[in-house]
């Protein structure tokens, strides 16, 4: 007897190991059975119970593991799933409760099915896909990485998507254009015909309320994940109403193909702790993507890269804040064309906002960065690098503001095709009969977005708050009226060619009365928000709820150790480090408003490059201990500074110890 056409299939036990007929039905089991490689015949009359034939089409794993046994632990690595229209549902599983989430900002239930290796054994991936109309959904699946075969093994991910067999080590050759995972068999006709399986990468993959790279207990993995989602093959993924955090690498990554990748309503927090630190990084084909509404906050390198895809991307009404935290990158990065960038949040970025880069081979136009709210930024809102400059930190953080193009050659050689950003009549514009005229001079043809800024004058930006488009004319004039404008209030803003894109931020000007004092502070100050990514919900409020007054910001005095020691030439935390470290982790917990920068130094001795290194890894380590005593990656960014400021004059080896140190700036973003 053949498996039933869209089958239901209930997982009972969360062993793993052989296949086997017995008593219960594993995960291994169901998936080797709609791969059609273990036959329903094979099957234990208690496991054939547990396969129903149902009136849908497609193919379904449900759960029903033990009270207290909902976790599978896996020996070794699954196998890939290639039977079309197949959904793994988590949410099936008793004392799943759709309302049980832990975060405010978006709903992604708590999960009960978890997924991991077990322990002492390493699994580079959880779940691999390899056919179109999969669905995965409410799992926690953490844990899948390979770190002692990191030279040997391919990219590890808790989520991996391809219909190309990808060896499981760098010494295998990549498969052949036509070489494709082997396709379920039709166990009526025992062919592949029978479920009109062809050699094209799988669309309609969904995974959705997953807790990836994160257990239900919202602890830090004892062993991380590799890579989160890493979508290497696909014409068509939505990852959509996840968390995706705690990752040495990426929370989502592209390979070859990524054509309608559709990512949505996700929380994406903490990734890229130790390996590649953007939150999504994007590469290869990507036609039509799209990253929407979703938290990206607290990673390590940029919250979005998007590095020389063949096609196009939309980042839209997202909310991105507090990345680079490790390293100092955009919190959108972007090379390739007729990308847009519109309506997002973007603050406390330790980098540029947008920027838009070049490569020797490639120019960078065409892309739109509208509507967007940029606020305490360590570079420009928008930057447009000019190939010449190739520093890392103009591809990392931006190369700052551009002249005006005086050149055609501009055009070649500088993002957006150099577009010039709007040049305003005066710096100071003045408040008559309660509005405000704006003048000034664009590119002919673009439309301009005018902005207020919490900037001062003759800065550029940061671009706060968008307050109308206008059109510049055939001679490049634009002009605005507005009213509801305060004196002492900053102006900024861009253009958008219709050919090449959007500029770089304008500079700055200022609104003052015609009568007066001379000037007045910006009455527009950058919000002060708490370092913090994710809220646990509201509690339910009263129906008349008291209208409190806002508290002081309380002045904090802090009593702790700001520094921690190390060995020569060593850089892992002592006994003497983690008391220190615990009181430091003490203080961050009590104070929610306390941030802190971790500064790596060495002593003199050893090469600069050397020093640059070890000061990395011994920062990088007391961060990892904080990690595990609870403290949000968005709270700690990360310095090395190697030799290059030594605490005291090395005179002797006590003052060559005092020196190899971790220094802790302990600062408060409550006002």
């Amino acid at each position: 007897m053949s498996l039933p056409a869209g089958a239901q299939i209930t997982v009972n036990s969360s062993a793993d190991g052989p296949v086997q007929p017995d008593l219960a039905l594993t995960l291994r089991e169901a998936i080797e059975l709609t791969n059609g490689t273990l036959p329903w015949a094979a099957l234990s009359a208690a496991e054939q119970q547990l396969v129903v034939a149902t009136n849908s089409a497609d193919t379904e794993i449900r759960f029903n593991l033990p009270v207290g046994e909902t976790t599978i632990r896996l020996a070794s690595l699954l196998p890939a799933i290639v039977q079309p229209g197949l959904t793994i549902d988590g949410t099936t599983q008793p004392g799943y409760d759709p309302n049980s989430s832990t975060s405010a900002e978006i709903t992604v239930p708590v999960p009960v099915v978890v997924l991991r290796p077990a322990e002492t054994v390493e699994v580079f991936r959880g779940l691999t896909l390899a056919a179109s109309n999969i669905t995965v959904r409410g799992l926690s699946v953490y844990g899948f990485n390979a770190p002692s075969q990191i030279t040997q093994s391919t990219p590890p991910a808790d989520i991996f998507i391809s219909h190309r067999q990808i060896p499981l080590n760098r010494a295998t050759p990549l498969p052949a254009t036509d070489s494709a995972v082997e396709p379920a068999l039709d166990m009526a006709t025992d062919s592949a015909e029978g479920y009109g399986y062809r050699d094209e990468p799988p669309t309609g993959i969904v995974i959705e309320q997953n807790w990836i790279g994160i257990p239900p207990d919202e602890a830090r993995p004892a062993v991380p994940s590799g890579f989160g989602v890493s979508v290497f093959d696909s014409a068509g993924t939505t990852i959509r109403q996840n968390r995706i955090e705690y990752h040495n690498g990426s929370a989502i990554i592209t390979g070859r193909q990524a054509d309608d990748l559709a990512v949505l309503n996700n929380i994406i927090v903490g990734n890229g702790i130790s390996g590649m630190p953007d939150a999504i990084r994007l590469h290869g084909q990507v036609n039509n993507g799209l990253i929407s509404d979703n938290l990206i906050c607290g990673n390590d390198g940029s919250g979005v890269f998007i590095f020389r895809p063949s096609g196009n991307v939309t980042v839209a009404n997202n909310h991105i804040r507090w990345n680079g935290q490790r390293l100092r990158r955009a919190a959108v990065y972007l090379i390739g064309d007729n990308h847009r960038v519109v309506n997002n949040d973007i603050t406390h970025q330790k980098g540029g906002g947008v920027v838009v880069g070049q490569s020797v081979n490639t120019n960078s136009d065409g892309n739109v960065i509208t509507g967007n709210r940029f606020g305490t930024m360590e570079g420009l809102s928008i930057d447009l690098i000019a190939r010449e400059d190739r520093r890392p930190r103009d591809f990392d953080r931006g190369d700052g503001i551009n002249p005006v193009r005086n050149s055609a050659n501009r055009r070649q050689d500088t993002g957006n095709g150099a577009v010039n950003a709007p040049r305003f009549d005066s710096a100071e514009v003045f408040v008559i009969n309660g509005t405000v005229q704006v003048g000034g001079e664009a590119d002919p043809g673009s439309e301009v977005q005018l902005y207020r800024s919490t900037g001062r004058v003759h800065e550029y930006g940061p671009l706060s708050q968008p307050l109308g488009t206008t059109t510049a004319d055939a001679q490049g004039r634009f002009g605005f009226v507005l009213d509801g404008l305060a004196v002492g209030e900053v102006l900024s803003a861009i253009a958008t060619d219709p050919r090449y894109g959007t500029s770089e931020p304008a500079r700055n000007i200022s609104i003052r009365a015609l009568t007066g004092v001379a000037s007045m502070p910006n009455p527009m100050t950058e919000p002060v928000g708490l370092p913090q990514c994710i809220t646990p919900p509201a509690p339910p409020t009263s129906p008349v709820a008291p209208v409190e007054t806002p508290p002081v910001p309380e002045t904090i005095e802090l009593s702790v150790p700001r520094n921690i020691h190390f060995g020569l030439d060593q850089d892992f935390i002592s006994a003497e480090s983690a008391a220190v470290l615990d009181q430091i982790a003490e203080v961050l917990r009590q104070y929610p408003s306390v941030v802190v920068d971790l500064h790596g130094h060495t002593d003199s001795r050893a090469s600069q490059t050397y020093n640059q290194d070890l000061a990395r890894r011994r920062a990088e380590n007391a961060r990892y201990y904080l990690l595990d005593r609870g403290i949000g990656a968005e709270r700690m960014t990360l310095r090395s500074l190697g030799e290059t400021q030594l605490l005291v004059e090395e005179t002797n080896r006590a003052n060559y110890a005092r020196n190899r140190r971790v220094e802790f700036i302990l600062k408060t973003c409550a006002g």
